[in-house]
C-alpha cells in the first residue's frame, strides 16, 4: 500500500521541549516547557493526510518527505529574475530531523500507524521552492518490503 500527498504551506520542526529548574522556598522544582510552535503546521498535515483517504498501515514503513521552503526576496532581482549568487540548497534552519519528527508525530496521532516506530525507512529533502512558489512538503508512506 502506498499514499502519497502534498501539504501547502511554510514547513515548521517540531520544537523540543525545554526544561528549566525554579526556586520555590528553600527548594528547586523541574519544570518542562514545550513551545508548540509547529502545531498549525501539523494541524495542516493532518488535513492533507485525510484529504488523501490516509489508511492505517500495518508492518515496516518507508517514509518519504520533500520539503520545499519559499525563497526570500533578497534571492530575487529586482525584476524578480532568481540571483545568480542565490543558494542552491536550503542549509539552513529548520534542522531536518525536526522537521521530519513534526511530520511523523502529526501521521501517529492521525493513526496512520501503531507506532512510529514502525517506519524503518525515510528520506528526507529540503530545498528552496521553484521561482515564487509558496513552500510546501510531499509525503509518501508506503509498505517497506525490504530492499
Amino acid at each position: 500500500m502506498t499514499i502519497s500527498f502534498y501539504v501547502s504551506g511554510e514547513p515548521k520542526a517540531q520544537p523540543r521541549p525545554r526544561a528549566f529548574a525554579r526556586k520555590m522556598g528553600d527548594k528547586f522544582v523541574a519544570r518542562v516547557y514545550d513551545a508548540g510552535t509547529a502545531e498549525n503546521w501539523k494541524t495542516t498535515i493532518a488535513d492533507a493526510a485525510r484529504k488523501a483517504k490516509l489508511d492505517r498501515f500495518t508492518g515496516a514503513v518507508a517514509l518519504d518527505m520533500h520539503f520545499n521552503f519559499k525563497r526570500p526576496k533578497s534571492h530575487f532581482t529586482a525584476k524578480g529574475l532568481l540571483k545568480e549568487s542565490a543558494p542552491q540548497f536550503h542549509e539552513q534552519r529548520p534542522d531536518w530531523d525536526n522537521l521530519g519528527k513534526a511530520v511523523a508525530d502529526a501521521l501517529t496521532i492521525l493513526e496512520a500507524w501503531a507506532d512510529d516506530a514502525q517506519i524503518v525507512d525515510v528520506r528526507l529533502t529540503k530545498n528552496w521552492s521553484w521561482g515564487h512558489l509558496p513552500g510546501g512538503c510531499h509525503i509518501t508512506i508506503a509498505s517497506f518490503d525490504g530492499i
